[in-house]
């Protein structure tokens, strides 16, 4: 009896050591049915962030949040029957032409629109310019020749071998910012409209392959900027054979994002495959929010009770640790404490050397690792080999790899990942893990300081990862009763469908920061605008991205406020209202936006200064600034009412006087003011910007009244615009504007609506989604809310322009206008704060 008692519980150990861990569950409480414009995969800061842009994850490369790859491919081998479930491998491509991260190729050039017959072979281009690619702005990868014009006409001829390439594929590349049209011969073979891509690569038809011919040929590209950088780059490729491929996909039967996690599921053959993808970013833990370790996990079960012979393999490339596809990397291999690594970074490592908006990291390194166990291995080693090898025989090659190859080298090394799972049955399974370090993360007016994690230097990368090991199984517990707990409060605050677009938004609101201290150990939570202007600590960035940080956290929310009162407090910035931002991501070493925005930043820090005093219950916060809080009200004392022709936060619709909108934040701004001199005592003081306020909104009452709602500035009868800056009457407990402008305002609004969603305002059909998220809290009707909600879902869910979530997009068709993968969504929370701050209020 004995004996059989002891097999039993050797058995038990046996399934339990095979099993995935207990604590993970893949099967999560919570299912978010929308259809995500892009799926957050690794999401830790501007530059390290990987996002699906497809509605399968196996549908396309895994890319950065600006469209660049970041390659991930994941295959699991059943039986010997290879599935790719993840990522889209590159073709094999052989240089006939080079694109200019391979070569600078020369051509001639005009920034004149050239005569007719520029197109021809024949055509006298000896007045053009000589010059190499790439052609653009400074900001532009692999960059040789400037180019700032409207407009450039390029002119590419080459020499063909007697080759037969009629019987090859052919293959063109090209990248393009903005509107780009070019010819083969002769022929156009691209025409691309008001769009910019990079790395675009698709097949010449049959009827252009046919006019290459041996001896001269000629590649002609006109291209026309319309607003900010500009970019020309092409080339000609021919496929080559390079052996096995994971040509075999899985079939994806499930994809379900939730704050801090993304669930797939997928069968591979006779068995399922789940997978999540975890980035840890709660915001009550500061030191494991910044960490910047992020969680791959999988497990594998049979299907159809039968038992399987189940190999895993996962793959990155250097893209991740590269601003470009030409520059040299290095690799190496570590075991250290039972965990092995793969690593990758430059060989240059320019530490904080660029800046700018469609920029990647190129200092520091990617890890890639995973604790050491049995049938597992990290090896890296020739990008089509590894792939070839898993599929013959379940196993990577050996660590055998080039040395130096960039990662648009035709030897590309890759990081494998590959575990042997043996014959399966029931769930098994594990985690690997991918990392950045990026040693320096921010230049701060000259000091270059750690990313919040390192503190100082005494934590280093190999710790993290060891405690990231360590502590799995209680991460992943924690993050999947955040996700549980939150999308219960935002369905319970705004319904299914406002807590589908909050778990899409919390990630990518999170992750387009970082966060750092200052020597005095003051948090600085540094936005990036993404795919706007590259700028650091931008405060109209700063003030629609608040309502998810006083949620949750407004000491982050004060680290992002930190440095423009410091800017000011110091001296470096002297003028009587707010700075717009403190730099260009990375270097926040003071303002380089090209103009101010006087109301609107002042009106945003004395708001969100208001709320953070509301939010804890004491004007602590306010107090260490009054000395520029107290400045910046008068600025608004003198200019809020009736601004000036000056720009808002919507600065893309351009400068325009008398801004209704903006006069609100002003006089909203002022009353802000007076709350928190009442909340520190200064009843005198407290009293005299309170009754302003309300003598500046009954002013503002008549000059804006345009019979059934608002104008859009005070001097156009017969406009309107959202008043989403109204909200913090209400959340503030200011109550400065009468309760029937928000109720005339909303039945107004509801006569607007496209199908994505209400306008900005008159002028134009597009719309912010944050705003109409902050104007739909305007009044206390829920069915006002979810009528201008269930419009920004329906964009989400539907809109062809797959990316992370862009805030600014068309009400007409659901097709981002511009930006992408912002911060500004953290503003998708109002609806939540609302309920948070009402009883903060009453509290009081």
């Amino acid at each position: 009896m004995k004996k059989h008692f002891y097999l039993f519980l050797f058995l038990v150990g046996l399934l339990f050591s095979s099993c995935s861990d207990p604590g993970v569950s893949f099967q999560p409480e919570k299912k978010n049915d929308l259809r995500a414009p892009a799926y957050p995969l690794i999401t830790i800061d501007p530059y390290t962030s990987a996002w699906s842009f497809s509605d399968h994850l196996y549908d396309d490369c895994i890319r950065h949040w600006t469209g660049k790859k970041h390659p991930l491919i994941g295959a699991v081998r059943v039986d010997g029957k290879a599935y790719r479930f993840m990522g889209k491998e590159d073709m094999a491509l052989k240089a006939i032409l080079p694109t200019a991260a391979r070569e600078k190729w020369d051509a001639a050039y005009t920034e004149r629109e050239p005569a007719s017959g520029w197109l021809s072979m024949d055509f006298n281009d000896a007045s053009w310019t000589k010059g190499k690619a790439a052609f653009g702005t400074s900001e532009m990868p692999n960059l040789s020749t400037s180019w700032i014009s409207p407009d450039i006409w390029i002119r590419r001829t080459f020499d063909l071998p007697e080759d037969d390439y009629n019987g090859q594929t052919i293959f063109l590349e090209y990248s393009h910012d903005d509107i780009f049209e070019l010819y083969v011969n002769g022929i156009e073979v691209v025409n691309t409209g008001n769009t910019w891509k990079n790395n675009v690569i698709i097949e010449l038809p049959a009827e252009v392959k046919a006019m290459l011919k041996p001896g001269k040929n000629i590649i002609t590209a006109h291209c026309h900027n319309t607003v900010g950088g500009a970019y020309v780059d092409f080339g000609l490729y021919r496929k080559e054979d390079r052996g096995s491929s994971f040509d075999l996909v899985a079939r994806q039967t499930s994809a379900n994002v939730l704050p801090t996690q993304t669930y797939y599921t997928f069968e591979c053959g006779p068995v399922q495959l789940d997978m999540i993808f975890t980035s840890p970013l709660l915001l009550n833990d500061l030191d494991l929010m910044t960490t910047p370790v992020n969680y791959i996990s999988y497990q594998v079960q049979s299907l159809d009770g039968k038992e399987h012979d189940v190999q895993l393999y996962v793959e990155a490339t250097p893209h991740w640790a590269v601003d470009n596809e030409g520059q040299p990397v290095s690799y190496e291999r570590e075991e250290r404490d039972g965990i092995t690594y793969l690593k990758t970074g430059t060989i240059e490592q320019p530490v904080l050397a660029k800046k700018g908006d469609d920029v990647r990291i190129d200092w520091g390194y990617f890890y890639m690792a995973a604790n050491d166990a049995e049938n597992t291995s990290l090896a890296i080693g020739d990008y089509h080999k590894m792939k070839s090898d898993f599929i013959k025989v379940g196993e990577l090659s050996a660590n055998t790899f080039n040395p130096d190859m960039a990662p648009e080298s035709e030897n590309m090394n890759v990081l494998a990942f590959n575990r042997n799972l043996g014959h399966v049955v029931s769930p098994v399974g594990g985690y690997i893990m991918l990392g950045y370090d990026d040693g320096y993360a921010i230049q701060y007016f000259k000091d270059n300081r750690m990313a919040y994690w390192k503190h100082d230097g005494q934590v280093n990368i190999y710790n993290a990862f060891e405690k990231a090991g360590k502590d799995y199984a209680s991460v992943m517990k924690r993050c999947a009763g955040f996700d549980t707990r939150m999308m219960n409060d935002a369905e319970n605050a705004g319904g299914k469908k406002y807590a589908d677009l909050c778990a899409l938004a919390y990630r990518q609101a999170i992750a387009a920061h970082k966060l750092i201290q200052d020597k005095e150990g003051n948090l600085l939570f540094f936005s990036k605008e993404n795919f706007s202007n590259g700028s650091i600590g931008t405060v109209d960035i700063t003030y629609p991205s608040a309502p998810l940080f006083l949620l949750y956290n407004p000491e982050l929310l004060k680290g992002m406020m930190n440095p423009i009162f410091y800017y000011s407090e110091s001296g470096k910035w002297n003028k009587p209202f707010a700075a717009h931002d403190v730099g260009t991501y990375p270097l926040a070493n003071g303002q380089t936006y090209g103009g101010d925005m006087p109301v609107e930043e002042s009106g945003n820090m004395l708001i969100l200064t208001t709320a953070i005093a509301v939010r804890e219950g004491n004007a602590g916060y306010a107090k260490k600034h009054w000395d520029v809080l107290t400045v910046w009200a008068n600025y608004l004392m003198k200019e809020g009412l009736d601004p000036e022709n000056q720009l808002c936060t919507d600065d893309f619709a351009g400068h325009f006087a008398h801004n209704t909108n903006l006069s609100i934040k002003a006089i909203i701004g002022i009353a802000g003011y007076g709350k928190l001199a009442e909340m520190l005592g200064e009843k005198e003081v407290a009293d005299k910007y309170t009754n302003a306020a309300r003598e500046m909104a009954e002013k503002w009452v008549n000059m804006a009244d345009d019979g059934d709602h608002y104008r859009l500035t005070f001097d156009q009868p017969g406009t309107w615009s959202q008043k989403y800056n109204l909200v913090w009457d209400k959340l503030l407990g200011l109550h400065v504007f009468p309760e029937e402008i928000a109720t005339e305002e909303m039945a107004y609004y509801l006569t607007k609506q496209n199908k994505y969603g209400l306008p900005l305002d008159i002028r134009k059909t597009y719309t912010k989604s944050d705003w109409i998220l902050w104007t739909a809290c305007l009044t206390n009707n829920m069915d006002d809310f979810n009528s201008l909600v269930d419009p920004v879902y329906k964009y989400a869910n539907e809109t062809t322009t797959r990316m992370p979530l862009s805030d600014w997009h068309e009400t007409t068709d659901g097709n981002s206008v511009g930006f992408r993968a912002r911060s500004v969504v953290g503003g998708y929370f109002m609806k939540m704060l609302e309920q948070a701050m009402a009883k903060d209020i009453s509290s009081m």
